[in-house]
């Protein structure tokens, strides 16, 4: 094994090492780098080490062009105004809207509050990427009316949990953006094959919360008393999704339809819930600054640990660390399919310890050219992957959406019946991924439609 080999193998155990020192992701993957480089420069010059490429100061100093890249890419500004748009939209009444509405016609049947929940966290999905949002609000809003109605403690918290993070994959989804500049793909391509497997992962959930409330009503019983439906409730429903409905019209129509480019619907996606919370009398000064806030935390939160990422990745290419992986990979003895489930499998474990955005950008640049040699279609790889990283909220210890369900439900709610309730869910995402890896065309079907053949 020859010494850069050697440096590669050091570099990937100590940063998994260290993630479990809690130690800020940013922060570690950044001062990983500068220490390795060091190393790296001290074994060259006193002792003649080969270290493949990185073998004095220059080398890493091309990381300040790189960064400068990140910060003036087109495509990343749409970042800041996606995150805009969705925690604009959750303060706009929309929500609470919806579930009052739904709940008139749908709460009256068997599991229909838990369908209620998964039919709105479809629609904020397909209007806003932020999971965190989402499972907050969708907890707030329905896990105190299915406790009145004695749903089972597990099904209402993995109902919530799950339908909060269709955001990250149903378009318009940062994950995809921050995918398509990883890889130079077309963001409108991935939000395309995108849309049937996200779709498709919704139905599934529709059907298992109809399925179980029929198997066990004990799980999620209708209410005792009813009154009957009119035609002024359902109309209720239609109004109440409009205005979510011409929102994700105004940003996925004129996307798809080549109208406008990512960026500029953000921004019209960004004005658009601006204009539904003023509409709904719910924007004052304390909304804007709020908003603006989180949304600059989050936007530098992300770009952080882009930062420290593209360090990561220049001294892990330096070192010959796409080589070596490619090379390991390609050696493996399961044939292409195989090298492709076993990456989907490291990308599944991964995410029980790493949140899908350290994935996206260590993992994915370094995965994505082996799998472009082995012949696959990128476009129909990354929506796979995406998918994979759906379980990445759900896994426990480090799934995101539990600790934000967690921090919002009742007391009565335990962290064990979270866990219960996401079991099945979990399951539902892997029968997905499965499906878009078996039928490739259900994510290529559309971009090849729209745009002509993908890759």
């Amino acid at each position: 094994m020859e010494a850069y080999e050697i440096l590669v193998i050091l570099f990937l155990l100590s940063f998994i090492g260290l993630l479990f020192t809690g130690y800020p992701i940013a922060w570690l993957l950044g001062g990983l780098s500068l220490i390795f480089t060091a190393l790296s420069i001290f074994l060259n010059q006193y002792f003649g080490i080969d270290t493949f490429l990185l073998d004095r100061w220059q080398d890493f100093a091309i990381i300040v062009d790189r960064i400068f890249a990140q910060m003036s890419n087109w495509v990343l500004v749409s970042l800041p105004m996606f995150i805009y748009m969705g925690l604009m939209l959750d303060r706009s009444g929309v929500a609470d809207m919806m579930m009052s509405n739904f709940v008139r016609v749908f709460g009256r049947l068997r599991g229909g509050l838990a369908l209620t929940v998964v039919l709105i966290g479809i629609l904020l999905a397909a209007s806003t990427g932020i999971v965190g949002a989402s499972v907050v609000l969708l907890a707030t809003l329905s896990i105190p009316i299915m406790m009145r109605q004695n749903y089972s403690k597990a099904l209402a918290s993995g109902v919530v949990a799950a339908s909060g993070t269709l955001g990250i994959l149903i378009p318009p989804s940062i994950m995809l953006v921050i995918m398509a500049d990883q890889l130079s793909l077309s963001v409108g391509d991935l939000f395309m094959g995108a849309m049937f497997p996200g779709l498709m992962l919704g139905g599934f959930y529709v059907l298992y919360v109809v399925g179980i409330a029929q198997i066990r009503p004990d799980l999620a019983p209708a209410p005792q008393k009813t009154e009957k439906l009119t035609m002024r409730e359902v109309a209720g429903v239609a109004l109440a999704v409009l205005p979510t409905l011409f929102l994700i019209l105004a940003v996925l129509g004129t996307i798809f339809f080549g109208i406008a480019t990512p960026t500029e619907a953000a921004g019209v996606g960004a004005f658009g819930a601006t204009l539904l919370a003023a509409a709904n009398k719910r924007l004052d000064f304390e909304t804007i600054k709020t908003v603006g806030i989180e949304t600059t935390l989050t936007t530098a939160f992300i770009f952080g640990i882009f930062i420290g990422a593209t360090a990561f990745a220049l001294v892990m290419r330096s070192l010959g660390g796409d080589e070596f992986i490619g090379h390991l990979l390609k050696g493996m003895p399961f044939g292409p399919n195989g090298i492709v489930i076993f990456i989907l499998f490291v990308a599944f474990i991964a995410g029980f310890f790493l949140d899908w955005l350290e994935i996206t950008l260590i993992m994915l640049p370094l995965v994505a050219p082996v799998v472009k040699d082995l012949g696959f279609d990128l476009v129909w790889f990354v929506v796979i992957f995406a998918v994979c990283l759906q379980t990445s909220f759900l896994t426990p210890p480090v799934g995101f959406s539990l600790f934000y369900l967690k921090g919002v439900v009742p007391k009565e709610i335990t962290t064990v019946d979270i866990y219960k309730g996401i079991i099945p869910f979990v399951l539902l995402q892997v029968l997905a991924l499965a499906l878009a890896f078996e039928f490739p065309e259900l994510v290529l079907w559309l971009p090849r439609i729209m745009y002509g053949a993908s890759g």
